[in-house]
């Protein structure tokens, strides 16, 4: 059975360290999971425009809510999680009873400058995507800080012993999200 998992990374940056992980995880994945990359340069959520949901907005709930995951890739911007995923959250979750989150599981990872990584971004998301029922894989945790020649031109990841470190979160993110997406 092929999957779909829709991928949001929460950096709207060309050159976004998450988007080439996100590109990295997506060579690390076996050949029946496929990544549909949702667009979040949308509009800021606005309830007056809930019954006239604009048409980037609609294609982002429509491409969550056909997926059987979701995975966020996320940097971490104030000790928190970016705006524009967020948004993307608080969009996906509205109107009311029209929530795409609900039971779709959902894998959260992040690279970061920094030295822990994306830790407090990736403990707020999941916070959040417990309130709108999303179940998140909770172990095994990743915590990358971006160094200098992480990734490849060819979106691989250069260091042997990074690249089975995320193998082994990817066959985890898998084996999780296959079982509860049936």
């Amino acid at each position: 059975m092929e999957y779909e998992i829709a991928v949001l990374v929460g950096s709207l940056r060309k050159a976004s360290f998450n988007m080439q992980l996100a590109r990295a995880l997506e060579k690390l994945m076996p050949a029946h999971m496929k990544f549909s990359y949702a667009n979040l340069d949308i509009p800021l959520y606005n309830q007056d425009l809930d019954d006239a949901m604009p048409a980037p907005v609609a294609a982002m709930k429509e491409l969550i809510a056909r997926a059987n995951g979701v995975l966020f890739v996320t940097p971490e911007h104030n000790r928190s999680i970016p705006a524009a995923l967020k948004n993307a959250i608080d969009w996906g979750s509205r109107p009311r009873g029209h929530n795409v989150w609900q039971g779709k599981p959902s894998g959260v990872i992040g690279v970061s400058p920094g030295a822990a990584g994306t830790a407090l971004a990736q403990q707020h998301l999941r916070n959040i995507l417990a309130a709108e029922g999303s179940p998140a894989l909770t172990t095994p945790e990743v915590f990358l800080q971006m160094r200098e020649g992480m990734f490849g031109a060819d979106h691989t990841i250069a260091s042997p012993e990074t690249r089975a470190f995320l193998q082994a979160w990817v066959d985890r993110y898998v084996a999780w999200m296959e079982k509860l997406a049936g």
